[in-house]
């Protein structure tokens, strides 16, 4: 897996209030910072840009995040939270 963030990937916070989080990267700024949301404390509307170096990438990148956002240029919160609690459940924590 590439060591660059991808729009849809999954992330574990490392640092700040939201640690040990998961979030979906939602939007790239830069070679440093994205853009994340997961739909409950940080809402698409609303997401938090992060260091990716506060960040752990998982290798895993969802398909419906990167679909809904080509199609309409945005993520439901709910779609946000069902990814993120079924990639949670894979990953059995």
């Amino acid at each position: 897996m590439d060591a660059r963030p991808q729009i849809g990937q999954f992330v574990k916070v490392l640092r700040g209030k939201d640690e040990e989080s998961l979030a979906v990267v939602i939007a790239i700024i830069d070679d440093r910072f994205v853009m994340i949301a997961d739909g409950d404390k940080r809402k698409f509307d609303l997401p938090k840009k992060k260091n990716v170096l506060h960040l752990k990438l998982q290798p895993v990148v969802s398909q419906e995040v990167i679909n809904s956002l080509l199609e309409t240029g945005r993520v439901t919160n709910t779609k946000l939270r069902y990814v993120i609690q079924k990639f949670a459940h894979a990953k059995g924590e």
